[in-house]
């Protein structure tokens, strides 16, 4: 009882010494939600943070983040993409500057009525929809939800395949997954501990700057944003089955893969490639996880020339500003 009582003691103490608290909500909106961004109202009233550029005319572009990211991963993608297209990204729920979501609902499902949602409040009717990671898992599960409004899917290292082949993971993602170790580092988040992350998650590892880190670091700590990640880990995805994605035929998709990706091992996106009717498979030598930052232009391009070879449907889509 001795041993456990100085145990317990020892670790209250590692606690107040060490404990990260959380960033400011006002610095962090007056850091990083600079124009064009936009806090948008959702049917049930919470305020989504979005950037809405380029032209109104075509086919949307929406852009759903990975884990623990935020909409500023498609930069590199939307300076380019924006030239032609309307392209629309935001923090989703548990994330970013929009941040935890009011019913503690961090199931694909829930992501999926999001999107939904956005799409309803800024008029559009059909839009490509593109997603890295867990963004990836996000697109497909609305894509089989809502199939009429989507005009063509890019999936970006998606989530949502069977782990075939070995994933070596990072060390965020590992301890959030660890029963006990989800609370603590909700409690205790060192900068280290993302820097770590991140490189274990890229083949390029200089696009892990110290903008890049802060950005995942203080963002991670946005009030309300690590109870999410928590709460979001402690719930198990599972992965799709060759039955539902059989229903994606007719939806034009491109899949676009790192061949060093740790995280999901390039196996998992020729299993989706080939489990999509008519999916386009592109593999990038060299890159990881998040090969829009990792290797921006050359994967902008496939998106644009797969858009530009008629991979999607003209559309129409209301350029209703939003409220």
């Amino acid at each position: 009882m001795a041993y456990l009582a100085v145990l317990a003691t020892l670790l209250l103490a590692l606690f107040l010494i060490f404990r990260t608290p959380d960033t400011d909500l006002a610095a962090m909106r007056g850091k990083y939600a600079a124009a064009p961004s936009q806090f948008v109202a959702l049917a049930d009233g919470r305020r989504i943070h979005l950037r809405d550029e380029g032209p109104r005319g075509g086919t949307p572009i929406v852009l759903l983040h990975g884990s623990n990211a935020d909409l500023h991963t498609w930069q590199p993608w939307t300076d380019r993409l924006s030239k032609t297209h309307r392209v629309i990204r935001f923090d989703q729920r548990g994330h970013g500057l929009t941040g935890p979501a009011n019913d503690g609902d961090y199931t694909r499902a829930s992501f999926a009525r999001d999107v939904d949602q956005l799409a309803d409040k800024l008029g559009l009717e059909r839009f490509v929809l593109a997603g890295n990671s867990m963004g990836g898992g996000i697109a497909l599960e609305y894509a089989l939800t809502y199939p009429d409004r989507v005009a063509g899917l890019v999936l970006v290292d998606a989530a949502g395949a069977p782990r075939i082949g070995e994933a070596k993971g990072n060390i965020g993602f590992t301890l959030a997954r660890t029963p006990g170790f989800s609370w603590l580092i909700g409690q205790i988040t060192p900068r280290g501990l993302v820097e770590r992350s991140l490189r274990q998650s890229v083949a390029n590892q200089a696009i892990v700057t110290d903008a890049m880190v802060d950005r995942y670091w203080e963002l991670l700590r946005y009030p309300g944003n690590r109870q999410a990640t928590a709460q979001r880990f402690a719930a198990a995805q599972q992965p799709f089955s060759p039955e539902a994605l059989a229903r994606l035929k007719g939806t034009p998709t491109l899949i676009i893969w790192g061949e060093r990706d740790g995280l999901i091992p390039l196996a998992s996106g020729r299993w989706l490639a080939q489990q999509i009717p008519g999916a386009k498979f592109e593999v990038l030598g060299g890159i990881g996880h998040i090969p829009m930052e990792e290797a921006p232009g050359v994967s902008a391009e496939l998106v644009e020339r797969w858009l530009e070879q008629g991979a999607t449907p003209a559309a129409p889509a209301s350029s209703a500003p939003p409220a």
